[in-house]
């Protein structure tokens, strides 16, 4: 019998993530920016990276990771930050999002053809479509 999941209700961190990813915090500037990219499939949506957990990866690891490939940006992860539960194409996907640290950057891993940008908590908030990524934007400001 299948393990019984329960549902996301809005907690910092979820049980049995299947994706992690990453709300990476520049602070190198006047205010605060966030780091964004563009979805794959749909290049004129703007999304944090994250991606699936890789067999023997932590959740903390993946973030790291998926952040290194989709936006060539090196990052540490300080603490989670939140969780995001939907049904893609592919099935069930819970996400788990951690606050992180902005160390470097260089290109993304061949082939992501993804833009990145890095906006203020506002600029962030206006560009994201989904409320549950904006909450994660105001929740990750307001850690600071």
């Amino acid at each position: 019998m299948a393990e019984e999941i329960p549902p996301y209700r809005g907690e910092i961190i979820i049980p049995s993530p299947t994706h992690a990813g990453g709300l990476v915090v520049r602070r190198d500037g006047p205010e605060p920016r966030f780091l964004l990219v563009t979805a794959r499939r749909q290049p004129g949506l703007w999304v944090f990276p994250k991606g699936h957990i890789e067999p023997g990866e932590t959740p903390e690891q993946a973030a790291v990771r998926e952040v290194l490939e989709e936006a060539g940006v090196v990052a540490t992860v300080v603490a989670p930050v939140g969780a995001t539960e939907f049904r893609s194409a592919r099935g069930q996907v819970r996400a788990q999002f951690y606050l992180m640290e902005f160390v470097s950057e260089g290109p993304p891993a061949p082939g992501e053809n993804r833009r990145r940008a890095w906006l203020t908590g506002d600029e962030a908030r206006r560009s994201l479509i989904y409320e549950d990524a904006r909450l994660l934007i105001t929740r990750a400001a307001g850690s600071r």
